[in-house]
């Protein structure tokens, strides 16, 4: 019997192929097989654990047990100690171990914040010295405002008696004992001298947040740091006025206040010094560099009374208008030489010039004003 390689793959190529494939069939079927049964003995597997080494697998007997729960409490039982502990803690009296601890299950209470202690300014500004309320602080816009403020509403003399300040300014604690002590130590003996007392005390400014002059973009005035006062005149109790900048007032009166401002403040600016404090007097405390001050105020003489606009009216002893517009009749010559020569110069006149002389003879004479 022959074999050969073409014989053998003409008689068994269908029957190699099948035997092939029914083999890789079967094992694929057992495969699957053992992989689901592995997967229905284990909970948690994971999906490419096949040789079981994963999590350990449970036994399908076991059971969840029921944990049996406790009864109820009977109704003669004690009370529970969540229940009766608020009771015994109400009669129990405060630990003496922990005299601060607060009694009972209540919260501390939060500590009072201390007082604001006061400055030696403001305890020195009682009310014997004036009438000036404390008032929070004030922080505005571009460093305006101040610390230990006050607002003046008036100055209490020695004899008890009241200055109003109209309208109340507001003022730092120092600049308003300043004010108060210049009213009370020099403007009152000077209203005395004139026979008067002081009853109020013209305010024109006091604190605002503004610039130098009240010019925008200019330094910080004094004003905004609430230590300056702008002041136009005191009133007396007869009803006359001491204006710092009338004219009409006295000079020596108002070089009295001139001095006394002066002394007191550092900043002194009235009429003279710009045309901004002209009708009245600028008084601050700016601290500057070597304790250097500032006066300017110059006290200005009454103005010269006005010439009337009419002409005064015309004497009763004075010569009738035709009399006095004639021209005053000559000197006579002393010799006939000073004749001849001024009959001379007139035949010698032109024809004309007689009329022109006329007429300038008819002129009224005018006297030149001064």
């Amino acid at each position: 019997m022959s074999f050969s390689l073409p014989d053998f793959r003409r008689k068994w190529s269908c029957r190699g192929n099948m035997s092939a494939g029914a083999a890789m069939v079967t094992a694929a079927v057992g495969l699957a097989f053992v992989l689901a049964d592995r997967a229905e003995a284990r909970t948690h597997g994971a999906p490419l654990d096949i040789f079981g080494l994963g999590t350990p697998r449970l036994h399908r007997s076991a059971h969840a047990t029921k944990i049996p729960l406790p009864k109820p409490r009977p109704e003669e039982a004690p009370k529970a100690l969540d229940e009766a502990a608020p009771e015994a803690k109400a009669k129990s009296p405060p630990d003496k171990a922990f005299p601060d601890k607060p009694a009972g299950d209540k919260p501390a209470e939060a500590a009072p914040q201390p007082e604001k202690q006061l400055s030696a300014c403001r305890a020195a500004l009682t009310e014997d010295v004036a009438i000036a309320p404390s008032i929070p602080d004030i922080r505005g816009p571009g460093a305006c405002g101040g610390v230990d403020l006050v607002r003046l509403e008036a100055i209490v003399l020695p004899d008890k008696r009241k200055v109003a300040v109209k309208p109340a300014a507001i003022l730092r604690c120092t600049m308003a004992t300043a004010i108060a002590d210049w009213v009370r130590t020099d403007m009152v003996p000077l209203a005395a001298s004139l026979g008067s007392t002081i009853t109020d005390l013209d305010n024109f400014d006091s604190f605002e947040c503004r610039g130098r002059n009240r010019i925008a973009g200019a330094m910080l005035s004094e004003h905004g740091k609430a230590n300056a006062l702008d002041v136009r005149s005191l009133k007396l109790a007869n009803g006359q006025s001491i204006g710092l900048t009338d004219r009409t007032v006295a000079r020596e009166v108002r070089e009295r206040v001139l001095h006394s401002v002066c002394s007191r403040f550092s900043t002194v600016l009235g009429p003279g010094s710009d045309w901004y404090h002209e009708d009245h007097v600028h008084l601050d405390l700016a601290q500057r560099r070597n304790d250097y001050r500032i006066c300017q105020w110059n006290v200005w003489d009454p103005l010269p009374q006005v010439a009337p606009m009419l002409p005064a009216e015309r004497p009763e002893e004075a010569p009738p208008r035709e009399v006095a517009a004639k021209p005053e009749a000559k000197d006579k010559p002393e010799s006939k030489e000073q004749t001849d020569d001024e009959g001379a110069a007139k035949s010698a006149a032109p024809a004309d010039k007689p009329a022109a002389d006329k007429i300038r003879a008819k002129k009224p004479a005018t006297k030149k004003r001064r």
